[in-house]
């Protein structure tokens, strides 16, 4: 619309032509926007003009112009065709001018109150509850098809893909506490198959059936509760001996306590008594917790730094401590703590306030999707539920973990081809995941790295239990090692899930997120055709989508082959 005087009559007055450049405007509803579109929705459907005059109308372009930018034009032309004089050139000019201007301060309020004076009746804005959720992908057939037996077992009982995922998760992580003596060389150095783990979901999710994993290693627990039982009372004895010799024999020694010999580390406790049951177990332990702020309060303790240890064990590094009952200070060699979290997306941020301080990127995270459908809850009608079957499932586990316990050490390796395709991968990761979230993630990438080798680890000594001998050296299967691959791939996306849900300190642009939704959208070979109806499909505007495919292809993240023919690097 060309900027002249402005007339009232011939606004007002003037019968509506018919517009000679026929246009069609697609509903183009931006995410949040829900309400904009309801009231443009209105006006087409009333056919009214809702700018009095040509300020009214400017106004409402440097509103649109001011909260979308380049993607509120469609929004300017839907309410600007019912002028009589209208034409797209124009209305195009037009926005092109307010897109320009800056620091007008007219915001959407302006649309609202023309629309209302217009007869508009303005709805109540979407909640978030509105919304649908993102709904992530779990672990897949494929997997479980090519699990170790024992896992398959664990799995077994699972009605739903997400109660699979938490229970081959939560079961490697609770194994993972238990393989002492096996170790592999990661980026040259030792390491131990320890995993952290916290499952997400809204409450009543059904992340309540990873407490069944806790019950794989009960008998590794009770083993070494018999043991501190034994120390005991031959500690008692020593000090009986040694209260009734004490003023008589000078060579008697008063006798040291009892190490607390226990597997389950509580995290309902001081740093420093975390610390001491460490020390007291050859330092090693696993945490198991339902609700993940239990942990997140003990790092709030007044004494020590709970949260510095707790990071310092997931690489093996040294803990030093004071102990106060003894006034000495100690050392914890080579920690091994691993840990399984479940609670709501809200508890991660009370455990995590943001991803600077290290503890995100060393935990494995799975979050659940919203079941809507009624399970049925007498599906297993055994006289003990599925305690006895979980019980059984860790008696076949402990004959393992003796086996590997009385043992020698067990090194792990990787084959050479498979270092090459674990290398190509997480390279690829690690530029994709810069890419589309930041600096900040990097970490994550690289400990999702780490992460993998112990999964490789942690199912290649499961295999051990299907043909009963501990080998030499264990060299991981390749059918390990591509499910493995295979389960990083999926758990990359709900770690990008979570991390785009930290507290607002922590850096999320929604811009990214949505191309990061769009880049994974897209197939492994398109055209500028097929991207253009992915983006529609996402009402991604065409030019939002063109700026998105440039910038991948800078940054190596797509290849343009040929013209017009783009190309997704594949692991």
């Amino acid at each position: 619309m060309a900027k002249k005087e402005f007339i009232p009559s011939d606004w007002l007055e003037k019968p509506k032509q018919i517009q000679t450049e026929p246009v069609q405007f697609q509903p183009n509803v931006l995410p949040g926007n829900e309400q904009i579109e309801q009231v443009i929705q209105e006006i087409e459907a009333r056919n009214i003009d809702i700018a009095s005059a040509y300020a009214d109308w400017r106004d409402i372009g440097f509103a649109f112009a001011d909260a979308f930018g380049e993607s509120g034009r469609d929004y300017f032309h839907r309410i600007s065709c019912f002028y009589p004089d209208y034409t797209v050139a124009d209305c195009n000019s037009q926005y092109d001018n307010c897109l320009k201007a800056s620091g007008t301060g007219i915001t959407l309020a302006t649309f609202f109150y023309h629309a209302k004076q217009a007869g508009i009746k303005l709805l109540p804005k979407a909640s978030k509850e509105d919304i649908p959720p993102e709904v992530l992908p779990t672990l897949g057939q494929q997997v479980y098809d090519a699990l170790p037996d024992f896992l398959k077992s664990v799995i077994s009982i699972a009605t739903t893909e997400e109660e699979k995922d938490i229970l081959i998760l939560g079961s490697i992580v609770c194994l993972s506490a238990c393989l002492h003596k096996l170790y592999g060389i990661y980026d040259g150095k030792k390491v131990y198959s320890n995993l952290y783990l916290f499952i997400t979901a809204q409450a009543s999710a059904g992340k309540g059936r990873l407490v069944h994993c806790k019950q794989l290693v009960k008998p590794v627990h009770r083993h070494l509760r018999e043991q501190a039982t034994l120390l005991k009372q031959q500690y008692e004895l020593e000090m009986l001996d040694y209260n009734q010799n004490k003023g008589k024999d000078s060579n008697v020694q008063k006798p040291n306590k009892p190490p607390e010999k226990m597997l389950f580390i509580p995290a309902n406790n001081s740093t420093t008594g975390v610390y001491q049951l460490l020390s007291d177990n050859e330092s090693r332990g696993l945490m198991f917790e339902t609700e993940g702020d239990t942990l997140a309060q003990a790092f709030k303790t007044d004494y020590g730094n709970f949260s510095e240890g707790f990071r310092k064990a997931y690489h093996h590094e040294t803990i030093s401590y004071y102990r106060r009952t003894d006034r000495e200070y100690a050392d914890i060699e080579a920690p091994c703590l691993s840990t399984v979290l479940s609670g709501t997306p809200k508890q991660i941020a009370t455990l995590i306030p943001n991803a600077e301080n290290g503890l995100f990127s060393r935990f494995i995270f799975y979050f659940m999707n919203v079941q809507v459908s009624w399970k049925n809850v007498f599906r297993f009608d055994s006289d003990n539920g599925l305690d006895d079957y979980f019980d059984g499932l860790g008696s076949k586990f402990f004959s393992l973990y003796q086996m590997l316990a009385s043992g020698t050490e067990l090194q792990f390796s990787l084959t050479a081809p498979q270092q090459q395709q674990f290398n190509s991968l997480f390279e690829q990761l690690h530029s994709t995941q810069i890419a589309l979230q930041g600096l900040d993630y990097m970490a994550t990438v690289r400990r999702l790295g780490l992460i993998a080798f112990r999964l490789c680890m942690i199912l290649s000594a499961l295999r051990i239990m299907e043909h009963g001998e501990i080998p030499p050296s264990l060299i991981c299967e390749d059918r390990d090692f591509q499910t493995v691959m295979a389960m990083v791939k999926v758990l990359v996306r709900h770690s990008g899930k979570v991390f785009t849900e930290l507290p607002e300190d922590a850096p999320k642009p929604k811009r990214k997120n949505q191309k990061e939704r769009f880049y994974e959208a897209l197939p492994t070979a398109f055209n500028r055709q097929e991207y253009l109806k992915i983006a529609l499909s996402m009402n991604i505007p065409d030019k939002t989508a063109e700026g998105y495919i440039t910038d991948c292809c800078k940054k190596s993240l797509l290849h343009r082959d040929k013209k017009d023919y783009y190309l997704k690097p594949e692991p």
